[in-house]
């Protein structure tokens, strides 16, 4: 019997053959045992208010290029890879604006303040340790999960979460 990891990897093969062959429902499954994350790998990179915009771009963009893939099982990794250049593609066109300013002028902003500060933090880490944080932290993936999805190893993931987390908690003390 096929381990858990081993399982889900034969399920997403199978979807994405799917998906090549023309299967609209099973692009959609896909989507959604991806979406979360795209979100967190492009939350790690550019503001919030344009994120949703950049996941659909990214979406489309491996809908597009989905008969490109060689290797169905190895889909997470290079999607995620689609939504690294796309948010970087992204940032490079956007003027910068601080969003733990802008959501200061907002009313009883302070939860939200805090958060965006929080937020502001992981983004200045190095960005194996962002997107591992965002991933775990705002998008509410497991270890696994992130390693199922975006194709790192399981034990890259857990350095990455151990070390983030120290270099976090120094740059929030």
């Amino acid at each position: 019997m096929p381990s858990a990891p081993a399982q889900a990897e034969t399920d997403v093969a199978r979807l994405v053959r799917s998906a090549q062959s023309g299967d609209g429902d099973a692009f959609a499954q896909l989507y959604q045992r991806f979406a979360r994350m795209v979100h967190g790998v492009v939350l790690a990179r550019i503001a919030r208010t344009e994120v949703d915009d950049v996941v659909q771009d990214v979406f489309m963009a491996a809908y597009q290029r989905l008969g490109e893939l060689r290797e169905p099982a190895a889909f997470g990794g290079w999607l995620a890879a689609i939504a690294r250049n796309r948010a970087a593609d992204h940032g490079r066109r956007l003027v910068p604006v601080h969003p733990v300013a802008e959501a200061a002028t907002r009313p009883h902003a302070h939860d939200r303040v805090e958060a965006l500060a929080i937020l502001e933090a992981i983004r200045s880490l190095p960005e194996a340790y962002s997107e591992t944080l965002v991933l775990r932290l705002v998008e509410g993936m497991t270890g696994a999960e992130i390693a199922e999805r975006t194709g790192l190893t399981p034990g890259s993931v857990r350095v990455n979460l151990h070390r983030g987390m120290k270099l976090l908690r120094e740059t929030l003390a």
